[in-house]
């Protein structure tokens, strides 16, 4: 990213970026500042978007050749096109050739680096990969959006809203428009103002539920199931989403057990590293046949679903019931 920042501060643009990974917010953030940066915002004639499977590369191709009109150059953007995991010899071949008066823009979610489309993007442009944030970068961009709306949040409520709203960037964004919105006419944002305003996360709200199965808080547990229902959450969406936070859960303890630290975790596990570090402390409240066990117990329970043998509502509920049971 620093590249690009280099790249727009000088005015001096390679002809190929490829703009990759996890972390749309960051994606669409510099897709926009180069093509700002590029292309005078009025200027439709010059400037061309492509999105989604199934584009022509030789349409592409023809565009590219195409002098721009009355300007230095024109620009191609293409979005999740899928060239860098589908091969496309012809158009890889192009990029080899591409005119001076061309850029192109390509923004996708995955990328296949031994593939010729990056390999030949990466020999002549720039390959930059947006990736999901640490904690500390995550804390510091919260941090300059409140500074920049005159307003002030401590670290703690800055955790929190993280904690509480997940660490999609996009989303963490609109969860701060309506913080700013909400608390207009005060200097800081505070905890009960996040409470009040902000959003849980589904997947936050499963963690808190298996935290209290954990813990055998079997009132609490159930109490996130009726929130979770009156949400409009189907019964088998929130068992799976259960299922998949005891693999999850089961995996990280696994390479606990072997030594891996937090950054190798959230690597292998898929995992932002803020989540990992929560999944580390959570999966110590059970032993790995305990979580091998409630995955065994999620999957009758949905064989018994799908037969008809019970209602899914129900067969849930006495899922939850059976393993934040107390132990006696």
């Amino acid at each position: 990213m620093k590249s690009i920042n280099e790249d727009i501060k000088n005015g001096t643009f390679r002809q190929l970026y490829l703009l990759y990974g996890e972390e749309a917010y960051l994606k669409k953030q510099y897709k926009n500042r180069l093509t700002k940066a590029m292309i005078p915002e009025d200027d439709t004639v010059n400037y061309a978007y492509y999105e989604g499977k199934g584009i022509n590369p030789a349409e592409l191709i023809d565009l590219a050749e195409t002098m721009p009109f009355f300007a230095e150059c024109r620009l191609i953007v293409v979005e999740n096109s899928g060239f860098f995991k589908n091969a496309s010899p012809e158009l890889a071949d192009y990029m080899k050739n591409v005119p001076d008066t061309t850029r192109f823009v390509f923004v996708e979610n995955e990328v296949d680096k031994r593939g010729r489309m990056y390999k030949a993007v990466k020999e002549k442009g720039r390959v930059v990969e947006m990736s999901r944030q640490d904690e500390k970068t995550l804390l510091y961009w919260i941090a300059g959006n409140v500074k920049r709306e005159g307003k002030q949040i401590k670290e703690s409520a800055a955790k929190y809203l993280v904690a509480k709203t997940g660490t999609d960037m996009e989303n963490l964004e609109k969860e701060l428009e309506k913080l700013f919105s909400y608390t207009l006419g005060q200097t800081e944002i505070t905890l009960q103002d996040i409470d009040d305003i902000c959003t849980t996360q589904i997947t936050n709200k499963i963690f808190d539920m298996v935290e209290a199965v954990a813990l055998k808080q079997q009132k609490k547990a159930l109490d996130y199931y009726y929130d979770l229902l009156a949400l409009k959450e189907p019964p088998m969406r929130i068992l799976y989403l259960l299922g998949r936070q005891f693999k999850l859960l089961l995996l990280v303890k696994s390479m606990v057990q072997k030594g891996y630290d937090k950054a190798q975790i959230a690597k292998e596990a898929g995992l932002h590293p803020f989540v990992a570090g929560k999944y580390i402390q959570q999966c110590r409240n059970f032993k790995s046949k305990e979580l091998r066990a409630i995955m065994e117990a999620a999957a009758e329970i949905e064989e018994l679903v799908k037969t008809g043998r019970l209602g899914d509502i129900m067969a849930v509920e006495l899922f939850i019931v059976k393993h934040s049971a107390p132990v006696v």
